[in-house]
């Protein structure tokens, strides 16, 4: 055990390294922005025209939800989504049960400024004890290996 090894003792799966966990964001980025097209262009079918003005926030916002609706109904369904499937990682909770539909959410909500601060949540795992990143120890969340 290098010394991150934490979750193993909360949740009895073993902590997968950051950069694995890191390489599994940038496969999920770029499934998510499949998803993020569709999504836009079933609004832009509907409002008809390009988004402007308070449409443009409406737009936003209406993004906002349809990712949060997939990373929260994945996380809570499975506790995995495809990227996170491929990569045989999963989503726990402390004593490895399936997280709740808060934290859920709160992992969702907390890991936009957590990204968008110049990844300073990302960063915050090479100093966090247990290799957490900071939305997960906000979220009191683990990622661990899912064993296949």
């Amino acid at each position: 055990m290098r010394g991150h090894s934490g979750a193993a003792v909360h949740t009895g799966y073993s902590t997968p390294s950051i950069k694995r966990r890191l390489i599994c964001m940038v496969y999920e980025s770029l499934l998510l922005s499949g998803i993020a097209f569709f999504a836009g262009l079933l609004f832009l079918g509907a409002a008809g025209t390009n988004p402007s003005g308070w449409l443009r926030h409406v737009f936003q916002a209406y993004l906002f939800l349809v990712i949060g609706i997939y990373f929260v109904g994945s996380w809570r369904h499975r506790g995995q989504t495809l990227a996170m499937k491929t990569w045989n990682l999963r989503l726990v909770g402390a004593s490895g049960a399936r997280i709740t539909l808060l934290q859920a959410i709160l992992r969702y909500v907390c890991a936009w400024p957590c990204l968008a601060l110049g990844g300073f949540g990302i960063l915050y795992a090479r100093f966090d004890r247990e290799r957490r990143f900071l939305h997960d120890r906000l979220a009191g969340t683990f990622i661990v290996n899912s064993g296949g």
